[in-house]
């Protein structure tokens, strides 16, 4: 009995502090008042719907674990003007219920959010309407200037009352980095993106610069790229032991204890390696290149993000040299990454291969499009299931360590719809079509996948593979790059991958090993149960070697510049 009293006393004092609405709600409008902005806007306007009260729901929403997302409703609105409400329409996408309607009675928190959209005239003509970034990495729930409500608790009933939401609160601006002994923090005018888009677009990056930087100016240095994810600052360095106070986290993906303190110890012992007298001096960057459709751009040139892989490498990068003192030299550079960092390191050094003497190329998104994911995009007609005689099962998309499913592709892409149609809903599917699609005579990508009913288009596939497709690329054109790529790709993958990123290394491989004239050269190894994202190593767990990207390839990266550096090669000032 004191059990029941206790939860009645707690879901009291929670609608006490969220607010509740009128009893019976089905329908919902949402509004925003003139301080939040006094003139019209354009966005995606995102409804969550969850059972639970904590955290946020805007926080509660994950594209890859649909296990832990609550219901999400997404309406796109054109000059939603303030004062003036909007009604959620029955025909909003929803995600699992379809539509408002199919939202089960009940007792629910309720929040929303406006993601703000920005008019973009291109130069190629098109006119377009995108979520600029903010410097948040392409985070709906988190872009500052992004508007929200107060979460509220609500019972859902048919046919009760509507529900007014009141956009009332707005996300503040990020500070930016400050510099420090170690980490530099640069940020450009890319002319060749600002050309593209219409007006000024920025790249920035964090410079990891060695001990004793500033106090031998005569040193120039080899320069590594990490490829990944939009990165706030240089990730897994830290110059101060780990905090005495940390509360001990627990890690779900690594089933460890404390794996926050994990990180700060090995962030900090990589800062203790990086100051010894006896190691080698280099410079690492990672590079800030968030755009309108994701926290990255996969860098390379594309139809619907523009040439971001020529603003990277010809704009970018020569800027960091010449900053930074790199030696400035193909032989002198090299690139990795997992994951999607993992995709750009190839595809880096497949589409500018006089620039890198080497990729490292870890848990890579597709490299294969025979195997996007579980999907075979040139065989295939759907994408969410394999059809049988007279039955079909749903394709997995992500699955757990032990090889249960998580996520269908059909969850992945209709969570996408809900966050934003054309494309625009910042998502892992959505970024991979707008970086390698075509651009659709509305100005947006070319769908690959229709994200209500799962049907692949033949026509974008192929431009997919004649474009992106990396397998095929290089052994399209093996006559010119061989000679120019071999053994500079080390591909690494787990045999479990999370999302089944494994077996597209395995077509490659085959395709890649019958090579000749010059054979590849090359390296692929397989993580025995690792899964996602396996970076190489095979005497640590996934949990830990995923920090060490930084130092793993060092020893490969150092006997490559011996084996290759031109005559006269500088290899002595970087030494000290």
């Amino acid at each position: 009995m004191q059990i029941f009293k206790r939860l009645a006393w707690t879901a009291g004092a929670v609608l006490a502090l969220l607010g509740a609405a009128p009893a019976g709600a089905t329908t919902f409008s949402v509004s925003f008042p003139k301080a939040a902005s006094a003139a019209p806007l354009d966005g995606r306007l995102i409804l969550i719907v969850s059972p639970e009260p904590t955290p946020e729901p805007r926080l509660q929403v994950e594209l890859e674990a649909p296990l832990r997302t609550p219901y999400i409703f997404g309406q796109t609105v054109d000059a939603m003007a303030p004062g003036a409400p909007i009604a959620l329409s029955p025909a909003a996408v929803g995600w699992p219920a379809a539509r408002l309607e199919a939202l089960p009675d009940g007792d629910y928190t309720v929040q929303a959010v406006l993601n703000r959209y920005e008019t973009y005239h291109r130069a190629d003509g098109s006119v377009v309407k995108l979520p600029p970034d903010m410097g948040e990495g392409q985070h709906w729930n988190e872009k500052p200037g992004n508007l929200y409500s107060t979460p509220m608790l609500v019972k859902v009933r048919h046919g009760g009352p509507a529900v007014a939401i009141r956009l009332d609160q707005v996300i503040a601006p990020i500070a930016r980095k400050t510099d420090t002994e170690f980490v530099r923090h640069i940020r450009i005018k890319s002319e060749l993106l600002s050309k593209y888009w219409g007006r000024p677009v920025y790249l920035g990056a964090h410079v990891l610069v060695p001990a004793g930087f500033d106090k031998h100016p005569q040193a120039r240095f080899p320069l590594m790229v990490f490829h990944g994810h939009y990165p706030d600052d240089i990730s897994g360095f830290r110059t101060t032991p780990p905090d005495a106070d940390l509360k001990p986290d627990y890690s779900e993906r690594f089933h460890l204890a404390g794996y926050n303190r994990i990180q700060q110890e090995e962030a900090y012992a990589f800062y203790q390696r990086w100051i010894a007298r006896d190691f080698p001096r280099f410079l690492v960057i990672e590079i800030e290149h968030a755009n309108p459709y994701y926290d990255d751009s996969y860098a390379v040139n594309s139809a619907n993000l523009g040439p971001y892989g020529d603003a990277i490498n010809k704009e970018l990068i020569p800027y960091i040299e010449k900053q930074f003192r790199g030696l400035g030299e193909g032989w002198a550079r090299f690139t990795y990454g997992g994951s999607t960092g993992g995709w750009e390191a190839m595809a880096t050094q497949v589409f500018y291969p006089d620039l890198y003497n080497g990729a490292f190329i870890a848990c890579p998104d597709p490299i294969d499009f025979r195997a996007y994911t579980t999907i075979n995009l040139y065989e295939n007609k759907n994408a969410f299931y394999e059809a049988g005689v007279v039955n079909r099962i749903e394709r997995p998309a992500m699955r757990d360590y032990l090889g249960q499913t998580l996520a269908t592709q059909r969850d992945e892409n209709q969570m996408e719809a809900v966050l934003g149609d054309h494309g625009r809903s910042g998502g892992q599917y959505d970024i991979w079509q707008a970086v390698f699609s075509p651009q659709g005579p509305d100005g947006y990508p070319k769908p690959i996948i229709d994200k209500r009913t799962g049907a692949i288009d033949p026509a974008v596939a192929a431009y997919w593979r004649e474009h992106f497709d990396l397998t095929h690329i290089v052994v399209r054109d093996w006559a010119t790059l061989g000679p120019k790529l071999k053994g500079k790709l080390h591909i690494y993958v787990g045999s479990a991958d999370s999302y089944f990123l494994t077996d597209a290394v395995y077509l490659a491989q085959e395709k890649l090993e019958a090579l000749k004239d010059p054979a590849w050269g090359g390296e692929v190894a397989y993580g025995e149960r690792a899964e996602h994202c396996w970076n190489g190593d095979p005497k640590l767990a996934n949990a830990y070697s995923r920090l060490h990207y930084d130092l793993q390839y060092l020893p490969s990266i150092l006997q490559r510049i011996e084996a290759t550096a031109p005559q006269g090669a500088d290899l002595t000032s970087w030494r000290y």
